[in-house]
């Protein structure tokens, strides 16, 4: 037993021995080192789309729908057809309209004799400068009618014209609620159908008051940062980028009260028709920070509001806080203070280390600076 007692003790030893070794080896980490370079960070900001023209087509005249020419998706021009409302009220009003202006001119014509006939009798002191009065007013109250004679047929003929309900724009027809037979007037809460021109179609986002401030410091103006912003990208729906890039042409003058938001616009040509009118997508805004320092957010923990990474210093983790830019694309951080170029830091994992954690630089994974962009 005195034996078996000795012998443990001898070999506790050597296996303290090789576990402390295994230590001292250093565990296998990937690391990267930090460089300088050019980054560009991007932001999303949730889009509606709008075509370059969205109209609602409703009917000026009221009436039934005798005829629809489209259907639902059609690709339509200006000026033409789409529905017909019943024409024959519209016409017969056409008619005693164009009655009415014969009337009138007859009317006109004899009164027009009549005033010259007592104005030639007034001379020869045959009528008196009452008659040749009551002429004269005559003549005028005809013309008066054969002008308001003539604007009724004017006005019969519009509305028999707006029978034809006809494309105001070119575009693509949306669906159609109504049918052949419904009744229809210029006041109905839902249009007859509308035309969107997405030829060119317009993505409609905003930023906070404190981005649009940040805008203004970068570039000068909201006119220059008009100008001189890089081209946008458009995230679709399905998670898939419109192969076209975009331009944002129009920024807001004024913060709206209620969200404290600054609504925006971004161009975006649609020759394939890929994008519809009340679609909805991301417009991916591009920034580009030179000579910055880039690091992967994976390689980065936070503690009391504190952002911190794992140095490797002499062989051995270390931590050490860092100041970041209070923007990020989500997947990187532009470290503003705590680094320098030239430092290894520990790239992922870093929530899941401790101080003092021997690492192995040869052995470990070295990440290239371009993995954290």
């Amino acid at each position: 037993m005195k034996k078996i007692i000795i012998l443990a003790m001898a070999v506790l030893p050597l296996l303290v021995a090789c576990k402390e070794q295994k230590t001292s080896e250093g565990e296998k980490y990937k690391i990267l080192t930090v460089e300088p370079k050019n980054q560009t960070l991007t932001s999303d900001y949730t889009a509606t789309l709008r075509g370059r023209q969205f109209v609602e087509v409703r009917p000026q005249v009221s009436g039934i729908i005798t005829e629809i020419r489209i259907d639902e998706g059609d690709v339509v021009h200006k000026g033409q057809t789409l529905f017909i409302i019943d024409q024959v009220p519209y016409k017969a009003a056409l008619e005693t309209a164009v009655a009415n202006v014969r009337s009138a001119e007859a009317q006109l014509a004899t009164a027009q004799l009549s005033a010259e006939s007592k104005e030639a009798l007034y001379k020869e002191r045959v009528v008196s400068e009452f008659d040749l009065q009551t002429a004269q007013n005559t003549l005028a109250e005809a013309k008066a009618s054969l002008a308001q004679a003539k604007a009724q047929e004017i006005n019969a003929r519009n509305n028999l014209s707006y029978t034809e309900v006809k494309s105001p724009v070119d575009g693509v027809a949306s669906m159609i609620p109504y049918r052949v037979g419904a009744l229809v007037n210029s006041s109905i809460t839902e249009p007859l159908v509308t035309v969107s021109d997405d030829a060119e179609v317009y993505a409609y986002f905003s930023m906070t008051e404190n981005q649009i401030l940040d805008l203004i410091q970068q570039y000068g103006s909201l006119q220059k940062a008009k100008e001189q912003m890089p081209e946008v990208k458009l995230l679709l729906s399905n998670g898939s980028t419109y192969d076209l890039p975009g331009k944002v042409d129009a920024i807001s003058g004024t913060v709206d009260e209620g969200t404290g938001a600054v609504s925006m616009r971004a161009a975006f040509a649609n020759p394939d028709g890929l994008l519809r009118n009340g679609g909805s997508g991301s417009v991916v805004i591009p920034t580009v920070y030179k000579n910055s320092l880039v690091i992967p957010k994976t390689a980065t923990y936070e503690l009391q509001n504190r952002v911190f990474v794992w140095k490797v210093v002499d062989g051995k983790t270390q931590s050490a806080p860092i100041t970041v830019y209070k923007y990020d694309d989500g997947q990187n951080y532009i470290v503003l203070s705590g680094l320098t170029a030239g430092d290894v830091i520990v790239a992922e994992g870093a929530g899941l280390l401790h101080e003092g954690i021997a690492i192995d630089i040869e052995q470990s994974t070295t990440l290239p600076n371009d993995s954290a962009l």
